[in-house]
């Protein structure tokens, strides 16, 4: 499917303020950005760059005044996500130097501290996928969905207290429980065409049978019309916006994901 993706923020800034932004989508395997809208207003010097983990980053000072970006994207992206029970768990040793990173402890992804919660939720299941099927379900039944119920990130062993959480919280939880299990997993933040209520989402994907796959424990079924944004080890690594300096600058940010007609495109 064809899908029209919108970002828009308002900035009200006090001082001159650095910012690092992470607000284009890349091109994959699973999604094909056709064309793009990247504006500023006013203008300032922009520097895009890329980081460790293969986002597209921007970096610029933001002018003392009332700063606005507005974004978007054209995508053909999958309308259904693969998923395949019963692909293999690749052993640590076998699995590609790019992948090791996310099968350690981070800063909202205590794996260290969830390895008897963990194997208490996989018993009786296949290593690999399957495993990482059972953690997302638990997840979802277990810990309550509750958009707008924190305004910044919660770490998995307090989301697991707490019983609920955003997208975000919910994701850093199975995150977590799978690397625990010696499973890589990875925060995806990025856009899903009739999320309710729409905003920026979250979710995560695994490393099983040699390739990544999605797991999304805040819808009931896991559905297609993704846009993946940001990829990183929690939500410390794929902010949308990084600022450098004091005061809440933010005024009102406008996320949309529209499906497009053929004869749009």
């Amino acid at each position: 499917m064809w899908i029209n993706a919108t970002c828009n923020l308002d900035f009200n800034i006090q001082s001159p303020t650095p910012l690092v932004l992470m607000l284009r989508p890349r091109s994959g395997s699973q999604q094909w950005v056709a064309q793009e809208s990247y504006i500023l207003s006013p203008y300032v010097p922009v520097v895009e760059f890329t980081d460790i983990f293969g986002n597209l980053c921007q970096r610029l000072v933001a002018p003392v005044s009332d700063f606005s970006i507005k974004t978007s994207a054209r995508v053909m992206t999958a309308d259904n996500v693969d998923v395949e029970p019963g692909a293999c768990f690749v052993e640590v040793q076998n699995l590609p130097e790019s992948v090791l990173t996310y099968l350690l402890p981070s800063r909202y992804c205590e794996s260290d501290r969830l390895g008897t919660v963990a194997w208490e939720i996989v018993s009786g299941f296949q290593q690999g996928y399957d495993q990482a099927s059972a953690i997302d379900c638990w997840v979802r039944n277990t810990i309550r969905y509750t958009p707008g119920s924190s305004n910044f990130p919660v770490s998995a062993e307090e989301v697991n207290l707490r019983g609920e959480g955003v997208c975000r919280d919910l994701a850093h939880l199975g995150i977590a429980l799978c690397r625990s299990i010696s499973i890589p997993a990875r925060l995806v933040v990025g856009y899903l065409y009739q999320l309710q209520p729409m905003d920026l989402h979250a979710w995560f994907e695994v490393y099983v049978g040699n390739r990544w796959y999605t797991f999304d424990p805040t819808q009931d079924e896991l559905r297609g019309g993704r846009i993946a944004v940001a990829y990183g080890r929690d939500a410390a690594d794929v902010s949308v916006f990084h600022q450098f300096g004091a005061g809440d600058i933010l005024s009102s940010m406008e996320v949309r994901a529209e499906l497009l007609q053929s004869e749009s495109i």
